[in-house]
């Protein structure tokens, strides 16, 4: 049994659009939790600052495979639903890039210089307009670089959910080396490793865009 380069190029596209769907979806998904997370670690607000915490620390602490395997394996007996191999995927990448992504909103909200915080508490600024009109503003360019690095670590990581049959790139080469003759093999990884190359470039520029964008709006240049 073999297959012919057509057959190849036609999965690996097939899987690539896989791959792609999931790392926009989880990478929007987590910096949505990485804005909340990082923001409810500094909230006055106990109970924010304490489930924020310890979100961060469980999925930091844990291994994203296992992570995966809990959403779509363990969960379904625990409570009684099936998650579906795309939900339970974008879900984990999600959850997992989202508490790194809080550790760099913490961060970067904590680098703002404090007396400015105080002209803010002296001009009765209540704490979300101090968020909105001082911290964001400034904090928003230096999350962008860290920001960056995650979106493309989340594009390796999203090679783990053809371990909960997802059909991504991954899956799709892993299935054309099975079915394929030795003498194919390292044309398939080599194309594999192409478009993973390709799309991590493509998700570069972007991020990079991005993070001009912010750049032109504040009115900053940051030093390269």
């Amino acid at each position: 049994m073999g297959v012919t380069f057509d057959q190849i190029i036609d999965a690996l596209l097939q899987g690539a659009y896989v791959t792609i769907w999931i790392t926009l979806a989880s990478t929007v998904g987590g910096a949505i939790l990485a804005f909340a997370s990082g923001i409810g670690s500094l909230s006055h607000f106990a109970p924010a600052r304490w489930l924020s915490k310890t979100y961060v620390q469980i999925f930091r602490g844990t291994s994203l495979l296992v992570q995966l395997f809990w959403l779509y394996y363990a969960l379904p007996v625990l409570i009684g639903i099936h998650i579906s191999p795309v939900a339970a995927g974008i879900l984990g990448l999600s959850l997992n890039i989202g508490a790194y992504g809080a550790e760099v909103v913490r961060g970067a909200l904590q680098s703002v210089d404090e007396g400015q915080l105080e002209a803010a508490r002296a001009l009765n600024f209540t704490p979300g307009q101090t968020l909105r009109r001082i911290l964001l503003p400034q904090s928003i360019i230096e999350m962008m670089p860290p920001f960056g690095n995650l979106a493309i670590q989340n594009l390796k990581d999203s090679s783990l959910v053809s371990l909960i049959s997802l059909s991504d790139l991954a899956f799709q080469a892993d299935d054309l080396r099975n079915r394929a003759f030795e003498s194919d093999t390292i044309t398939i990884l080599g194309l594999t490793l192409l478009f993973y190359f390709v799309m991590a470039l493509v998700l570069m520029g972007a991020m990079r865009l991005l993070e001009r964008y912010f750049e032109k709006v504040s009115g900053r240049e940051v030093a390269r």
